[in-house]
């Protein structure tokens, strides 16, 4: 039987705790070849809106340790008001098309399949996370939260899972957005969230700084940077590469390779940001950093001294990332029950494709 689970059950199935030590075994595996990242492909064309494309986005990996193989899809309609690539709930019911399809290799069945939008927080926080377990500094208290929307929250949870926060300042040009997030996360963490009026006041002291913003322009002032600070940021075009310079350790998360989107005759949308983001990965030397990878093997040197900044380049997703969380949201919803069952027969064949 193959397990259909909806986002609020991925949820449940995919705390914080257990999410980042599967990232953390998958991820050394990767490093020693153990484990296969397939390509991400994300094919662009004109949809009827003129102020937006339809992507077909396509990404999976393996992890032979968990006998998992992952596929994502995304069926998306795409716009970039003022150059922010923003999805546009336009399936029925007002709604957002991601799929996780999840595999055994073990008998090439499909296991289960849910919907992306919890997992995706949930894998981007983990990712930044391992990147601060292992860069930041073992007492680091303060965290400067820059961005106050859904990743930001993620953001927050790892953080909290892997240091005895004392507080969060964050900061959000919504003002009001602001408020209400910093109380929801002081309730949910049990650590105390504070709004702050500007970016210079939220990370004046901060021992951990996590950009995570949809803002194509940069949130960080490398002025703000400050000796012993740990770095993280989640878009390209949010970070400023003088921050990069300011740094003493760099790592990435994965080298992209050729992750271009393929574009039909008028999909001309986002041409301007794909190459300010090709810009600014220039800028950092992004490809000759060594990755997260190097980082957990042992393979680069971390944080040496306790006055060091480090950085973490938390970019460019990758399908391997769903198999590694499908590992633990599968065998907790089954031991938990969650979830309904369809028939496996109708999702295979008695034909050799």
């Amino acid at each position: 039987m193959t397990l259909l689970l909806t986002n609020d059950e991925v949820e449940a199935a995919l705390p914080m705790g257990e999410c980042l030590a599967a990232m953390e075994e998958a991820y050394r595996d990767l490093g020693d070849g153990l484990g296969v990242n397939g390509l991400r492909s994300e094919m662009l064309t004109p949809t009827e809106r003129p102020d937006a494309l339809y992507a077909l986005l396509t990404m999976g990996g393996v992890v032979p340790r968990f006998g998992l193989g992952a596929v994502r899809i995304n069926s998306d309609i795409l716009s970039w008001p003022q150059g922010k690539r923003v999805k546009l709930p336009e399936a029925p019911g007002g709604r957002y098309v991601g799929l996780v399809l999840l595999f055994s290799t073990t008998t090439g069945a499909p296991l289960a399949i849910y919907p992306d939008g919890a997992v995706q927080r949930s894998r981007a926080a983990a990712t930044s996370g391992l990147g601060l377990k292992y860069l930041a500094r073992a007492d680091a208290r303060e965290l400067a939260l820059i961005g106050t929307g859904w990743q930001a929250s993620g953001q927050a949870m790892a953080a909290a899972e892997l240091r005895k926060l004392q507080r969060i300042r964050c900061y959000s040009p919504n003002e009001t957005r602001c408020r209400a997030f910093a109380e929801a996360m002081s309730r949910r963490l049990g650590v105390a969230c504070v709004p702050a009026a500007s970016v210079e006041e939220a990370v004046r002291g901060a021992d951990i700084v996590l950009c995570a913003t949809n803002s194509m322009a940069p949130v960080l002032p490398p002025g703000c940077i400050e000796p012993g600070m740990h770095v993280s940021s989640l878009k390209r075009l949010e970070l400023d590469p003088a921050v990069a310079a300011a740094a003493d350790v760099v790592f990435t998360h994965v080298h992209e390779g050729t992750g271009h989107p393929r574009r039909a005759v008028g999909a001309d949308l986002a041409r301007d940001t794909d190459a300010a983001r090709d810009a600014v990965s220039r800028a950092i030397g992004a490809e000759a950093r060594p990755t997260l990878a190097d980082l957990l093997l042992g393979r680069a040197a971390g944080r040496q001294d306790p006055k060091e900044v480090t950085l973490f380049l938390n970019y460019a997703g990758i399908g391997y990332q769903f198999a590694a969380t499908g590992h633990v949201i599968y065998s907790r919803a089954r031991a938990l029950g969650l979830g309904r069952e369809i028939d496996t027969d109708w999702l295979t064949s008695e034909l050799v494709s």
